[in-house]
């Protein structure tokens, strides 16, 4: 197996600064890497790997280490501060993180969590008007794209991103790429529910993470499957 090669530049820097700012902090606040293993959902080796610069720091545990440090993540990596805050700006749908192509709204239907599962066993698109409610977005989620309201309250997060529990999630089910960090939809293969929540790859094993830490992250061990991607949120209670 190929040696995987250190961290060089910006990278193995975030890492020195995280270390740093953990070594000077963990007296006072009782901080092991335990700890911050346990909130995160993975294990310390993991954690030792980010904070020696063997592995480069993520948005996702950048969040949890900067909450358990009591510091900003601007204060060992300002690359990641602002990629998270660009990724709160897209989940509340007001802000564009970059100039796009004008693309026309289109409106995909509005469904139940019941009626996500049974499309799986059909490719054939919604009708008109067999959902009750049809919402508009400018991103593309292919022919069979629909929207889901968030159930539950593990993808609430103190900081963000957050999907508090109704915010309606555009899903494209076909022709989405697993991409760490990012949204999706699983279904178990056996009882065949349905959740909504952050893939993260850390050392070759993917994760289904909650964004609130009371929740347990989920490891992808084959009993369950990636069945789309959360491409669009709309913010509520506006």
């Amino acid at each position: 197996m190929a040696q995987k090669r250190p961290l060089t530049g910006i990278h193995l820097a975030e890492c020195k600064a995280a270390h740093d700012l953990f070594l000077s902090k963990k007296n006072a606040l009782k901080l092991t890497q335990k700890k911050i293993a346990d909130a995160a959902g993975i294990t310390p080796v993991s954690v030792n790997q980010y904070l020696k610069g063997i592995n480069p720091l993520n948005a996702r545990f950048a969040t949890i280490l900067a909450k358990m440090l009591e510091e900003p993540i601007e204060s060992f990596s300002p690359r990641l501060a602002a990629e998270i805050a660009e990724m709160a700006a897209v989940s509340r749908g007001n802000v564009s993180p970059m100039l796009q192509p004008h693309r026309e709204a289109q409106e995909y239907p509005l469904i139940t969590w019941v009626a996500a599962g049974e499309r799986l066993e059909s490719s054939a698109c919604y009708p008109s008007g067999i959902a009750d409610e049809w919402l508009s977005s400018t991103e593309n989620a292919g022919p069979h794209g629909y929207w889901l309201k968030v159930k539950g309250k593990s993808m609430t997060s103190d900081t963000p991103p957050s999907f508090p529990e109704g915010t309606p999630i555009l899903i494209r089910p076909e022709g989405f790429e697993l991409i760490s960090g990012k949204f999706y939809i699983a279904r178990h293969t056996v009882s065949g529910e349905h959740t909504f929540k952050q893939y993260v790859s850390d050392a070759g094993v993917g994760y289904l993470v909650p964004l609130n830490p009371d929740y347990q992250t989920v490891t992808l061990d084959g009993t369950w499957e990636i069945v789309g991607r959360a491409i669009d949120a709309k913010i509520t209670g506006m």
